[in-house]
């Protein structure tokens, strides 16, 4: 999406802007990020607070890891959008808060509702107090189709994959309406299978690298979905480093209104992942394949140029060499 060129009036505070780098911010900003007690949230929230800035973070639970970052526990479904914060001083919203597992949110649709409301509330409340907007959205928007590389305009918004995928184009539509309807400066971001420190709460939700690792650990068999996927695994510090440099540009006035994908930029499959674990662990995995589920993506690689270009993103982790970092946090923390 394209910088729309209605007025948009900044917040009466914002961050102090650099002397030596123009349009640049210097640390000091407030943050308000939905869901900060999820894995994306909890490792941008630490990273943000570790240079300087202040973390406002709402959740529906308690943060798992740690205590750290000050949170209230909020259901964004069940207030109105001037409920979210009375604080006067926030300079982004960061939604991140969502149902999160495709194949849960086909058995539980309920979920997806949840997520769009969710999404309306944090979002509206941007509107009303006129500030910029990021929202944490998802490579299933593109749903399965098999392009070698996925670049931002492949998203067809009338075909969607799974109730999670629709929520999420739901949610990016609503944003691109209040570009254009209210001038709110915004940026929407792709994830794509992020993993790494703070994904581990297994009894909340079964992610596939932990649960594999848990398992492969403990000699038990493991059942791939899909061994045809190919899919763009992002270790957790690239996807928030990307975050980071969006929120500097957006807050700074230098990029808004785009919506980009925050990745690796390579396939992997799920038998590779299994064979990097596997050999991480000194393991023998006991195996069996099944077809992928209703509503999965089967193959997605991210185009990332664009992010490139526009944030300077540079991710530095590929597969081989996130997996052997998330297994030894995964060992210090007592999951194996």
């Amino acid at each position: 999406m394209g910088v729309f060129a209605r007025a948009w009036r900044l917040p009466a505070h914002r961050p102090q802007l650099s002397k030596h780098r123009p349009g640049v911010y210097k640390v000091g900003m407030k943050a308000l990020i939905t869901g900060s007690s999820g894995q994306i949230g909890t490792n941008l929230s630490i990273a943000l607070m570790a240079r300087g800035d202040t973390v406002d973070g709402i959740d529906i639970r308690p943060n798992a890891w740690t205590r750290e970052i000050p949170t209230r526990l909020l259901d964004l479904t069940k207030i109105k959008p001037d409920e979210v914060s009375s604080a006067k001083d926030i300079d982004v919203v960061v939604h991140l808060a969502a149902h999160a597992k495709v194949f849960e949110l086909v058995e539980h649709p309920d979920r997806a509702l949840a997520n769009v409301i969710d999404c309306f509330t944090a979002l509206d409340f941007a509107r009303r107090r006129n500030i910029p907007f990021i929202f944490g959205s998802s490579r299933e928007v593109y749903g399965d189709i098999h392009h070698h590389v996925t670049e931002e305009k492949s998203a067809d918004f009338v075909v969607a994959e799974s109730p999670y995928s629709a929520s999420k184009i739901a949610g990016e539509a609503m944003i691109y309406s209040y570009g254009s309807c209210y001038g709110l400066p915004y940026l929407v971001f792709r994830f794509s299978n992020v993993y790494g420190r703070y994904d581990n709460d297994l009894e909340r939700m079964e992610r596939v690298i932990p649960l594999f690792v848990r398992k492969i650990a403990r000699d038990e068999p493991i059942v791939v979905f899909g061994k045809e996927k190919v899919l763009d695994f992002t270790y957790v510090d690239d996807c928030v480093q990307g975050i980071v440099k969006g929120i500097d540009a957006l807050v700074g006035g230098r990029v808004q209104n785009e919506t980009i994908n925050l990745a690796y930029g390579s396939g992997s499959s799920l038998v590779d992942m299994v064979n990097i674990v596997s050999l991480a662990l000194g393991k023998t995995p006991k195996v069996s394949y099944e077809p992928a589920r209703p509503g999965e993506v089967t193959r997605y690689v991210a185009d990332i140029a664009k992010a490139r270009q526009l944030l300077g993103y540079d991710p530095q982790t590929p597969l081989s060499g996130g997996l052997p970092k998330a297994i030894n946090w995964y060992r210090q923390t007592g999951m194996i």
